[in-house]
């Protein structure tokens, strides 16, 4: 049993979605095996369905001055921020299939989300920083200490149809924060965002391919499954299962 993996690099916000319909149709005809897409993109807004559109604070002249577009998607969650230093996870997975945790027909949407959030939680590890989930709070966090509060460091929003994944996750590496001030992040107005190099030892500092494949180990070691990398979208899509 694997899991296809894929780096897409730097991809436009639309091209990547196109790409993830294309896997997704074929994960659905069982043409191909789950598959984690990793990727960046450039500064782009995306409302969730629980979205709030007050939730985005910069003006619409002010994210088309800096170039950044602002899209509705059918994943859960309120708005987020996506943009460089930021590594993007599409896990395409199939909740039916042989997966950790799975107690009836199908793992469930919230234990395939605590699956995420452990694959993440490990990855932070790796670089030193401790992270943990919060009740009632989708996403990763740093730990609280003194007068400091948690702060969240990935989000997270997924979707499911037909039992087949899609969007994930978003691990702030060396985003540039200042970014997140055009939104309320995940409307969440009393906790700040962070990222792995603000956090991680002066010595133990993240570039975004050591946090690529970082992500990609502890994602097969969490799922418990091989991590098997593809070339191309093309070598992907011809690939059988």
């Amino acid at each position: 049993m694997h899991i296809n993996l894929l780096n897409l690099g730097r991809v436009p916000y639309v091209e990547a979605m196109a790409i993830q319909q294309q896997i997704i149709a074929a994960r659905k005809q069982d043409l191909i095996g789950d598959t984690l897409l990793l990727l960046e993109h450039p500064p782009v807004l995306t409302l969730g369905r629980n979205a709030y559109r007050s939730n985005v604070l910069a003006s619409d002249e002010l994210l088309a001055q800096r170039g950044v577009e602002l899209h509705e998607v059918n994943r859960g969650g309120d708005v987020t921020y996506h943009g460089p230093g930021q590594l993007i996870g599409y896990p395409i997975i199939d909740l039916r299939g042989d997966l950790p945790g799975k107690k009836g027909p199908h793992l469930g949407p919230v234990d395939y989300v605590r699956l995420l959030e452990e694959a993440l939680i490990r990855t932070c590890g790796d670089f030193g920083v401790m992270t943990q989930r919060i009740c009632g709070l989708t996403g990763v966090w740093t730990l609280a200490g003194g007068s400091i509060r948690e702060k969240k460091i990935a989000a997270i929003g997924v979707h499911v149809s037909q039992g087949v994944t899609s969007h994930g996750f978003a691990l702030n590496v060396t985003t540039d924060l200042r970014d997140f001030q055009w939104i309320v992040p995940c409307g969440i107005t009393d906790r700040e965002v962070t990222s792995l190099e603000l956090e991680a030892e002066s010595d133990r500092q993240p570039t975004m391919e050591q946090s690529l494949h970082a992500t990609a180990r502890n994602f097969g070691r969490v799922f418990e499954r091989q991590m098997l990398w593809c070339e191309s979208v093309d070598q992907l899509l011809t690939a059988r299962v």
